[in-house]
């Protein structure tokens, strides 16, 4: 005989209890606490790529110039805090309004060769096309030039 296909169970979900879920929560605030210098600088310095992130979901390649060129640019800010580390420096360095451009210019950066890289390289290939097919054309032009000589035409 044939048996039935067996019933389909719902998978285990993982499921904490109280006291884990609290254990959980208090080492989250003791991380967050212990690295608030760098958390401040990468929530604020890493909003443009959030904003791309949030408005363009399906566009994956914009997301990743823009985040690469926007975490080039918090990178300086974070090497300059990991030089001096103190409690308050993180309000300091985004005081600074130098850091905040920074970090806004590279964002601006990548957004700007997203849109002109491929325009640019478009125009590239295409002169460089053009100049190939001049140089075909001439040499072209020569052959004719040297073999019209040579073969009579029939009429």
């Amino acid at each position: 005989m044939i048996k039935p296909p067996a019933k389909r169970t719902k998978q285990n979900v993982l499921k904490f209890k109280f006291f884990q879920k609290l254990l959980i929560l208090l080492g989250l605030i003791i991380v967050s606490f212990t690295i608030l210098p760098v958390v401040v600088i990468l929530f604020l310095g890493l909003l443009p790529t959030l904003t791309v992130a949030v408005t363009d979901t399906k566009n994956i390649s914009k997301i990743t110039t823009v985040g690469c060129f926007n975490m080039a640019g918090v990178m300086i800010c974070l090497n300059s805090l990991f030089n001096q580390f103190g409690s308050e420096f993180e309000f300091s360095i985004l005081n600074n309004i130098f850091n905040i451009v920074i970090m806004l210019a590279a964002a601006a950066l990548g957004v700007l060769l997203y849109y002109l890289l491929p325009d640019l390289f478009v125009f590239i290939f295409k002169n460089s096309a053009q100049h190939r097919l001049k140089t075909i054309n001439s040499k072209l032009e020569k052959l004719t030039e040297t073999w019209a000589n040579i073969i009579p035409e029939d009429r």
